[in-house]
């Protein structure tokens, strides 16, 4: 089955040159399993038009054989003597025909060539100079850079290990180079949502198949053929290259699995499970605590970044699905964010229309009041971040609930708990707009002094006015200035835990 942009004739901005996209937002399931995808470009006087849409190209189009379907790019080429100018492209990717390119004559390409050639010399030249300089300076500021770019140099550097410790990992399908499926070998089903299966996963190393590779463990998200959509916009996200970050979940590649009619998110697997699971099993400490509340923090504020930790600069993410089933525990007690199916990247370009379909998304337990109320600023992208701050201050609060520094530490229960199981939005309306309402901090939590800048920090992300809640990057800087009270723990409260709190925390 394709998948083809499928908006027959529209009106253009695109001038026949280089490369153009087509202004087409509809996606469509091509009939007949031999079709293509096929975009034709018209220009008669200043009227300029894209047709997109599918075709079989064992049939003449136009009086035309599409002699170039089995191409994955559409490559426009010229059609003379139809009046007008006419050029038509087919291709056998998905959604392949959105991108085209357009092709100069060939004897024209050399011509200019030709004549570049002087300054195209002069030009290595300079770039050669400025490359030398560059590398010196980045070498002078790498000691001042936490993380720099991933190291693509060995194919085997993006293997994850059983112990869940995080190695460097190229973006989305650099280890597809070859469009071949990975050797994997499913395990065992370890969580499941509204789009896709988890599962626990063996991934064989190189091409062989020989006994003796060894394996490795990896996430798998599996997505049926319907929920293409969330497996697209999460593909997508992680795509960015920019989105690495230590309390992010390591992303492999992504796959489409025809013959099982699937599509696949190939992650880092992290045995000790979702935050919510380890907190039903466990009691932590303060330092568990401090690690814990510090690292998620971390990873929202990575989001919500428009730079990456050198620097660069990269377009900031909203998640809009935080809650503590979707934040993962690593082997160091730190956090890692997964599930980016309904995040979305707040590009500066994005216009309000756009945006005008992003309101109320998420689980409504950890729903921002203006996400519940459907009015959130549209106008302002720093919204989508303030949303995500309060979801995140509830997850928090999990954390601190489960903590035997505060006293007498309660069975697990999720924010809201005196709610049903999954609350629906009416429900969450009534105790967080009509009542106002947020779940308990009590008096015995603020004895002990870090959790009592917590509960600070907690209350003023969950305010109800967006405008006066917490950053993520200023709530990690208040856990960076507690980190004496840390050291002067000793760690020695995790002592205290039974024996099986203290194991590596394999899930059930």
């Amino acid at each position: 089955i394709r998948l083809c942009k499928f908006c027959d004739v529209r009106a253009t901005s695109c001038m026949g040159v280089k490369s153009c996209k087509v202004e087409c937002g509809i996606t469509s399931i091509c009939p007949d399993k031999q079709d293509v995808c096929v975009s034709i470009w018209r220009k008669m006087d200043d009227n300029i038009t894209f047709d997109t849409f599918c075709h079989n190209p064992a049939h003449m189009l136009h009086g035309l054989v599409l002699e170039d379907h089995n191409n994955s790019k559409c490559e426009m080429k010229e059609v003379k003597g139809r009046g007008s100018q006419f050029f038509i492209c087919s291709c056998s990717e998905d959604e392949c025909n959105e991108n085209i390119f357009f092709t100069l004559d060939s004897q024209v390409v050399e011509i200019i060539l030709v004549s570049l050639v002087p300054l195209l010399v002069m030009a290595v030249i300079v770039i050669t100079s400025f490359y030398c300089y560059r590398v010196y300076r980045q070498r002078k500021a790498s000691s001042r850079c936490k993380r720099g770019p991933p190291d693509f140099s060995d194919a085997r550097a993006i293997i994850i290990d059983d112990e869940g410790s995080d190695s460097s990992s190229t973006h989305a399908n650099n280890l597809n180079h070859n469009m071949e499926l990975l050797p994997i070998e499913l395990d065992v089903l370890v969580g499941k949502g509204r789009f896709a299966e988890v599962y626990k996963a063996k991934l064989k190393q190189g091409c062989s198949v020989s006994e003796e590779q060894g394996f490795e463990t990896v996430a798998i998200k599996i997505f049926p053929y319907e929920e293409y959509a969330s497996w697209k916009n999460e593909k997508e996200i992680f795509s960015d290259a920019d989105l690495r970050h230590d309390n992010v979940l390591h992303f492999l590649t992504a796959e489409e699995r025809k013959v099982q009619r699937q599509y696949w998110l190939i992650t880092a697997y992290h045995p000790r499970g979702n935050l919510q699971e380890f907190l039903i099993h466990h009691v932590i400490s303060w330092h568990d605590l401090w690690m814990l509340g510090r690292s998620l923090a971390l990873g929202v504020a990575h989001l919500h970044s428009d730079h990456t930790t050198c620097g660069r600069y990269k377009v900031a993410i909203a998640h809009r699905d935080i809650k503590s089933s979707n934040i993962l525990v690593k082997n160091d007690l730190t956090c890692c964010l997964c599930d980016f199916g309904l995040a979305l990247r707040l590009d500066n370009t994005l216009s309000v229309d756009e945006l005008a379909n992003s309101g109320q998304v998420g689980t409504a337990r950890y729903m921002a009041p203006e996400v519940l109320e459907s009015r959130i600023n549209l106008e302002n992208i720093e919204s989508f971040k303030q949303a995500d701050v309060y979801s995140m201050a509830l997850v928090l609060w999990e954390i601190i609930s489960r903590c035997n520094a505060i006293g007498e530490v309660k069975e697990y229960e999720p924010p809201f708990g005196n709610l049903r199981e999954n609350p629906c939005v009416e429900s969450m309306k009534d105790s967080v707009l009509r009542d106002r309402g947020r779940p308990e901090i009590p008096n015995s939590w603020i004895n002990h002094t870090g959790i009592q800048v917590v509960c600070a920090s907690i209350d003023e992300c969950w305010d109800h006015d967006p405008e006066a809640r917490l950053t993520a990057q200023c709530v990690a800087e208040r856990f960076y200035d507690m980190e004496y009270l840390d050291k002067l723990s000793g760690r020695s409260d995790s002592e205290e835990k039974l024996p099986e709190e203290i194991s590596t925390g394999d899930k059930k």
